[in-house]
């Protein structure tokens, strides 16, 4: 498991919801002062340069719960409102999105090429305001100064760390399905030939050393499929050749909708069993973040919202509701009115304050700096 798996993991994803809500926004009609609006508030919460100086300390990842609860509150920092149904969507088409390119990646650097061309698209979004582009620019700081020097051994550990993460996640989406890269159980169909990492060669020769290790005789053989050679490695400087369109916006060049379909099951439940029981102190103290978000979430009444459609009509996301409440979720409940049965929970709930980010203690709480943005 890497350590440094969490920041990369976080602005991918971040990445792919800033497409998809610019896609949405567009799609409805939104007018571009409120649409600009809701892409600067999300972008300044989501970078925020106290959370990221957090975000890029070593630690493990989230589980896939805990993700969804940051994006669910960075998502709803601006104007825009999002109901269970279209939120889940949402995240959906994010994780799906992202594990599609890790899935497709060549070689472990490619990882960090994905990152940087979210980071450049979201430079991008963000050149009409000077603060953002302050925040981006940070990033990148950070970005480089964590990543461009690790190996590739390094580079692959993290790499195997976001598989494990998206691991069995297979939901439908109808760009995937439609361009044929994804089988209807919701699996992906990794193309064959194509560009080659730099430094390898292509397929179909064999060459044979003799024991002192020099070359002795070569074969060839028809590898199938046609195959070409980069002519240069990836760039990490500042809007450079990235070398691949793994991490690009894939909605600007698509006309069709967003649309997901869940592989049929009835129950889809948000933790599997094995988190549940593996790390019980861990979640409920994400329960308690989850709550502490409930009580301090900024007030935002005084602000006119409007509500994001993540469906084609009102009636899809109508029907994606009920469905949605039909659905199992697995909840952890613990009673926390008998403050002496259980000394931890007790201790907890005594630690468990809302403070001003200027007050908080070393090591701030990430759903707590996003709170402060």
């Amino acid at each position: 498991m890497s350590l440094k798996t969490l920041p990369i993991l976080f602005l991918n994803l971040g990445g792919e919801m800033v497409y998809i809500l610019d896609q949405r926004l567009r799609a409805q009609n939104v007018s571009e002062e409120k649409s600009n609006k809701v892409l600067y508030d999300i972008l300044n919460s989501m970078l925020n340069t106290k959370f990221m100086e957090e975000l890029f300390k070593p630690q493990d990842a989230y589980s896939r719960k805990a993700m969804r609860t940051v994006f669910d509150r960075v998502a709803h920092t601006s104007i825009m409102r999002l109901n269970s149904a279209s939120m889940d969507k949402l995240y959906d088409l994010m994780t799906m999105a992202f594990k599609y390119q890790i899935t497709l990646c060549k070689y472990p650097f490619e990882v960090l090429m994905i990152t940087l061309n979210h980071l450049d698209a979201i430079r991008n979004f963000a050149k009409g305001s000077k603060e953002t582009l302050e925040l981006v620019d940070n990033v990148y700081k950070l970005l480089i100064e964590n990543y461009s020097n690790m190996s590739f051994g390094q580079l692959q550990i993290m790499r195997q760390t976001l598989m494990l993460f998206l691991q069995d996640l297979n939901i439908k989406v109808s760009i995937f399905l439609k361009e044929k890269s994804q089988l209807t159980n919701g699996r992906f169909i990794l193309p064959c030939g194509g560009q080659l990492p730099w430094g390898t060669d292509v397929p179909g020769t064999i060459r044979l050393f003799n024991e002192s290790g020099e070359p002795e005789s070569t074969k060839t053989f028809d590898a199938k499929f046609k195959y070409n050679l980069a002519n240069k490695m990836g760039s990490v400087e500042l809007l450079g050749d990235r070398m691949t369109n793994l991490g690009r916006n894939m909605y600007l060049s698509q006309s069709v909708e967003t649309s997901i379909e869940k592989v049929m099951t009835k129950k889809r439940p948000v933790l599997t069993e094995s988190e549940s029981l593996s790390n019980p102190n861990q979640l409920a103290k994400e329960e308690l973040k989850l709550l502490e978000y409930l009580i301090s979430g900024k007030n935002k009444q005084d602000q006119p919202q409007f509500r994001l459609n993540l469906f084609e009509t009102d009636e899809d996301e109508l029907a994606a509701e009920k469905e949605y409440s039909k659905e199992y979720h697995k909840e952890i409940l613990f009673d926390a009115t008998n403050r002496k049965q259980d000394s931890a929970i007790t201790q907890l709930i005594d630690d468990f304050s809302i403070q001003s980010l200027q007050s908080a203690p070393k090591g701030d709480d990430l759903l707590e700096l996003m709170d402060s943005a």
